[in-house]
């Protein structure tokens, strides 16, 4: 994790920004509440790098939304970065790509938070990709009964293993981060029920395989996918209001049992965007960080 040298007295109040889970919420204490929950903010824009790895330009989204502070430490930080340099036939090339950054809040002894990026994002998905596997029916699931009437909220990272004929040969739930705050044993049920909600639903999509690139002739192809549960009439729901903190709070992460795992290519999975299907062990990649985060 990259941590800042900036430390910032925000005002995240955990009960004003992340609801509680329902039935034995109650029970939690204040400190234990806040022990729990991780304030996380979510930025977006674009980046443009050299042929030699350097970056050129930054551009982040509704940047006049932003306090002064964030904005200038993300910008001081991603202008240090350092990136495999980007070949198109043999010849390294200047790119542009999205960006997607998650910042944390993490509360101080003083009072203060201390704010640093604990992952990054470049993916970008492009449903008339001839050489990627694409959505071509996927009916989302459902809301479960018990997580609705229980206010459960939260992301599920799919990984899902695509046979050559477009159906799901495997799925599994690989990560289940909530948006809402509670008691471990509640926060469990209800990783639980999103999960399985997700399973059933991904066993039935069907996909568009690669017919051109390097990775058509593979006998399978793994992608992830996010779902996401949020309740229409919260304040966390939907789309998010951008620059704002939230309640963020990372599950477990499973062993996809058909691949080795490999941390790089975790590294930034849970800003996927969602509507997507992003190729796990694929050619097209996007941007490769050289810098490690934690010596931002």
């Amino acid at each position: 994790m990259m941590r800042s040298p900036l430390f910032l007295a925000l005002a995240l109040a955990v009960g004003a920004g992340a609801p509680l889970l329902a039935g034995d919420a109650s029970a939690q204490t204040t400190r234990a509440v806040r022990a729990t929950a991780e304030m996380s903010m979510v930025l977006s824009g674009s980046i443009d790098v050299t042929p030699e790895g350097v970056v050129s330009a930054l551009v982040l989204d509704q940047k006049s939304t932003l306090t002064p502070s964030i904005a200038s430490f993300v910008e001081g930080t991603i202008g240090g970065w350092r990136f495999e340099p980007t070949l198109r036939d043999g010849k390294a090339v200047a790119t542009r790509s999205p960006m997607r950054v998650r910042l944390r809040g993490k509360s101080m002894a003083d009072g203060g938070y201390e704010v640093s990026m604990t992952s990054v994002d470049f993916s970008e998905y492009d449903p008339k990709a001839t050489d990627s596997v694409t959505r071509k029916r996927m009916t989302p699931p459902r809301y479960p009964e018990d997580a609705y009437r229980n206010g459960g909220q939260g992301e599920v990272l799919l990984a899902l293993k695509v046979a050559r004929d477009g159906t799901v040969a495997d799925v599994i739930a690989e990560q289940v981060n909530m948006t809402v705050v509670g008691p471990e044993r509640t926060m469990a049920k209800m990783r639980d029920i999103l999960a399985k909600a997700s399973i059933s639903s991904a066993r039935g999509w069907t996909f568009n395989p690669p017919t051109t690139g390097e990775d058509s002739t593979r006998d399978s192809w793994t992608v992830r996918i996010p779902v996401n549960f949020a309740l229409g009439d919260d304040r966390n729901a939907g789309l998010e209001r951008y620059g704002r903190w939230r309640a963020f709070i990372p599950g477990p992460r499973q062993t996809v049992p058909w691949r080795k795992a490999d941390a790089i290519e975790q590294a930034g999975s849970d800003l996927l965007p969602e509507g997507g299907v992003y190729m796990v062990d694929g050619a097209k990649r996007g941007l490769r960080l050289l810098t490690p985060l934690e010596q931002g």
